[in-house]
């Protein structure tokens, strides 16, 4: 696999989680906010290499809906490092033949329905313009040539393996510098798209994402309340069609499932808090007034039992104290 061959050293900062709560940090840190759609099976990686003017991250994702907001003055540039990605983006599917750019700030929305493993190069503001980029504030998914995607793909997995075996390189300027140019003009190559051919995904969907942001400020704002559909529609000014097809193409899944699920996730934050809480009173709080259907979707969601969590918590608390 990825990440079986490498080993952490003074120039490869490497990280693996085996639950969501110890990768919350990471997100934190990065202005991301992951609802994982598998807990059970959850596993992710992280490798990063730190060059001149410029810095490699590869991850190992897992299953999840991912809101996030981009601050990429110089520019970003994510892409696949296997054949088998599967990623809705803003309401697009992809898979792996995109990439993805950026240069700016931009909020963005992703649902992984499963495993992923992508690299996100990060550019400093100080590297030159090498005409990647047609304008600021435009995230953007471009159909790659394949041989330049499998170029930049070997050669991420060799600067990855080299700061790995051999970090001491990494503090010659000289070869950092080799390194970066590399990578560079295989950017280059990258960015060489047949105009022709030239298959750039527009950013449809924006009038979907702006319905999906505005349910979940509804749902934040109004906890414990039943929401039904139709209220919802007729709230916003749309139609029940709409709004449904808005949650489907930007969430992956229907309305009903996903207000539940943004609900049974706030439940286990405040379970995790521990405290004088009760479950009964955390699962209140977020609109759960029946016990036995509220535990019955928690544990299929969390393969745990409420109370579990919360005495988790609970322990966590006490020995923070």
């Amino acid at each position: 696999m990825l990440f079986d061959a490498l080993a952490p050293s003074s120039a490869l900062q490497l990280t693996g989680f085996a639950d969501v709560d110890a990768f919350r940090p990471v997100e934190s840190m990065e202005d991301a906010r992951s609802i994982p759609l598998d807990v059970p099976n959850f596993a992710a990686a992280r490798a990063v290499v730190s060059l001149p003017a410029s810095r490699i991250i590869v991850m190992r994702s897992f299953a999840r809906i991912l809101d996030t907001a981009y601050r990429m003055p110089g520019g970003m540039v994510l892409l696949s490092m296997t054949d088998d990605l599967q990623v809705n983006f803003k309401g697009l599917d992809l898979d792996a033949r995109f990439f993805v750019t950026l240069r700016g700030t931009e909020e963005c929305h992703f649902v992984e329905p499963q495993t992923n493993h992508h690299a996100m190069i990060i550019l400093s503001p100080d590297l030159k313009d090498r005409g990647w980029f047609d304008r600021a504030d435009d995230l953007r998914a471009h159909v790659a040539n394949r041989p330049a995607l499998l170029h930049i793909r070997q050669l991420l997995l060799d600067i990855l393996r080299t700061a790995s075996v051999q970090p001491l390189l990494f503090q010659t300027s000289e070869v950092a510098a080799h390194l970066q140019e590399g990578l560079l003009l295989a950017l280059d190559d990258l960015f060489r798209i047949d105009t022709t051919s030239d298959r750039t995904a527009s950013m449809q969907g924006e009038r979907s994402i702006k319905l999906v942001q505005r349910i979940d400020d509804f749902v934040s704002a109004h906890p414990t309340a039943p929401i039904y559909t139709a209220d919802l529609a007729g709230e916003f000014g749309v139609s029940i069609r709409t709004l449904g097809g808005a949650v489907s193409k930007v969430r992956g899944m229907s309305l009903h499932q996903y207000i539940r699920l943004k609900r049974l996730w706030a439940t286990r934050a405040r379970l995790l808090r521990g405290g004088g809480a009760t479950v009964a009173t955390c699962a209140r709080a977020q609109g759960f007034h029946h016990m036995g259907e509220f535990a019955a979707a928690y544990r299929a969601t969390f393969h745990e039992a409420p109370s579990d969590t919360l005495a988790r918590g609970r322990q966590s608390g006490f020995r923070a104290g």
